[in-house]
């Protein structure tokens, strides 16, 4: 993170700092504070850039722009770090901005979540990167490689200001091979302190769960739905309960906390039914968990949704994202209608739908709307509950981040 000052570039001989000029439209972007330029927005540079390194933009009357980090192999060229007034990008700025992440978490929660997220990319002002908590493990995941010469740097002011016990690497898919070729770097490495001993177990709203933070999902748990898992708890007592892409059953806990008579968790993976049974049995300390009827079903969710003949009260889909680029947009919205069609269908009367995506092509009204026209279309009266969106630990702070949503149904009678 050592870098000179990014504000005297247009003095520094050519070859020194990268320079870039960017089209008309995405100056126009990065001046509305959009966090990315895209390789075809990219219109003159001096020189071949290297993946990590500080690329600076001037605009149109070689003033400056901004300064980002360069990626020479992503679709997305430059992560915005900064934009305005020149600034030098060094030790000390990076210090306040971690600062400046920690401060928006410090009155979110208290000793009762020790799970929670630190830093959420482009959103706290760190592009491509987040931190997240449990308990004493710190897990840092990389989406673009241009924080992998970075890194070394990172780790050393993450242990001077976070306390934790570890710090494990979790890569994207899409950076692991050159990680590990140019940097030996791998998925699931400790950066600090020893491999734990099993899953790290961490503390959510009281109840206790797993996170497989060396080779789970995402950074091993789905910290982002926190909120609807508690707000899953005030609807589920006396009632039945299907948890469809259950994951680990953190939304059974909760439900079986709330008192719910059964819950069945419902996924794909034999992997995922069993931590789901595990954190059900770490919970049992709380009594309306060790009285709720626990129940697996392993198979794909549409088949299984399709083919039961079970009612429920309450049924909670959570499916993963279905649309991983925009070109599956319109695909993934007739999938979700199939999907919240065939929850319904499992609906007991007076029961409610939960229905949630994670699919960032996909707008929130979109699928809201999706919802409410599958709801429509059959012959039950419905009301809607509320609709959720990012956690604070987790904010959206352009277009392109906001990805959770989440819509409560209520069917009469």
């Amino acid at each position: 993170m050592k870098a000179p000052s990014d504000h005297a570039a247009a003095n520094q001989p050519a070859g020194t700092r990268l320079r870039l000029r960017i089209t008309a439209a995405a100056e126009s972007a990065v001046r509305s504070g959009h966090p990315w330029v895209f390789s075809d927005s990219v219109r003159e540079s001096n020189r071949a850039g290297q993946t990590g390194e500080l690329a600076v933009i001037y605009d149109r009357e070689d003033r400056f722009l901004a300064v980002g980090l360069f990626d020479s192999d992503s679709p997305i060229r430059v992560r915005i770090l900064h934009a305005g007034k020149p600034q030098t990008i060094d030790r000390a700025w990076w210090q306040i901005r971690l600062v400046q992440a920690l401060a928006r978490r410090r009155d979110l929660f208290d000793a009762q979540t020790t799970g929670y997220r630190l830093i959420h990319g482009e959103s706290d002002g760190w592009p491509g990167l987040v931190l997240d908590r449990y308990d004493t493990t710190l897990v840092l995941k990389l989406y673009t490689a241009a924080w992998l010469p970075r890194l070394a740097d990172t780790i050393a002011l993450l242990m001077e200001t976070v306390p934790g016990e570890r710090i494990v690497l979790r890569l994207s898919r899409n950076i692991q091979s050159m990680a590990e070729t140019q940097f030996q770097y791998k998925d699931g490495q400790m950066l600090h302190g020893q491999p734990p001993i099993g899953p790290v177990i961490f503390l959510e709203s009281g109840l206790r769960f797993e996170a497989d933070v060396v080779r789970g999902q995402k950074t091993g748990f789905f910290l982002d739905q926190r909120e609807n898992r508690r707000e899953v708890e005030t609807l589920a007592r006396g009632r039945r309960v299907l948890n469809a892409f259950s994951f680990s059953g953190g939304f059974s806990v909760y439900a079986a906390r709330g008192g719910a008579a059964t819950v069945t968790d419902l996924d794909i993976s034999a992997h995922a039914l069993a931590a789901a049974q595990r954190n059900f049995a770490l919970n049992q300390n709380f009594p309306g968990v060790a009285a709720c009827r626990h129940a697996t079903a392993q198979g794909d969710a549409f088949d299984w949704l399709a083919t039961c003949i079970a009612k429920f009260d309450l049924v909670i889909l959570d499916p993963p994202s279905l649309a991983k680029r925009a070109t599956e947009r319109e695909g993934a919205l007739r999938a979700y209608e199939r999907l919240v069609t065939l929850g319904i269908a499992r609906l007991a009367p007076d029961g409610i739908l939960v229905a949630g995506s994670c699919s960032a092509h996909v707008a929130a009204e979109d699928f809201f709307d999706t919802a409410r026209r599958a709801a429509a279309k059959l012959a039950r009266k419905f009301a809607e509950l509320k609709t959720l969106r990012h956690p604070p630990d987790h904010p959206a702070g352009f277009k392109e981040a906001e990805y959770l949503k989440v819509i409560y149904l209520k069917f009469e009678k």
